[in-house]
């Protein structure tokens, strides 16, 4: 029997690594430095990896503020799942999310559409130069010139 409580849902084909970051993002920070401290008290490249991991992530030098949790990569998904307990409230925040969700894959779409026709602007204007090089009557090097 062990403690491990997962509280979101994981991929069954996720490894022992992707496993235990999330479990380790769930505790948050505290836990990944616990983890980097025992790394080096026990076999100290383990310690230096995860140091070189929470720097590169960048798990280290982020705040703990929740405005800027999902932007340093520490998971949130206690503090999303969570109810308050006022249902009017909890609606609100749902509707809220799944609106805010829905308008970035909206913005999302709005940007790769617009990628997309830059991309073919820029093709048609090399198909374009390309056609023009072709048709236009090339010169022949002068013999005299030479």
């Amino acid at each position: 029997m062990t403690s491990f409580a997962h509280s979101g849902p994981a991929p069954s084909d996720a490894g022992w690594f992707a496993r235990t970051e999330a479990w380790l993002d769930d505790k948050g920070k505290p836990a990944w430095i616990a983890a980097m401290v025992l790394g080096f008290i026990f076999v100290w490249p383990v310690g230096l990896a995860l140091l070189f991991y929470m720097i590169w992530s960048k798990k280290m030098f982020c705040s703990n503020s929740t405005s800027q949790s999902r932007s340093c990569g520490w998971s949130s998904r206690s503090r999303s799942t969570s109810t308050t307990g006022n249902a009017a409230f909890d609606t609100y925040k749902s509707d809220t999310l799944r609106r805010l969700e829905e308008e970035q894959q909206n913005f999302e779409a709005f940007l790769k559409r617009l990628r997309d026709a830059r991309d073919k602007a820029e093709f048609d204007d090399f198909m374009k130069e390309r056609a023009e090089a072709a048709n236009s009557p090339r010169s022949e090097p002068d013999p005299d010139r030479a």
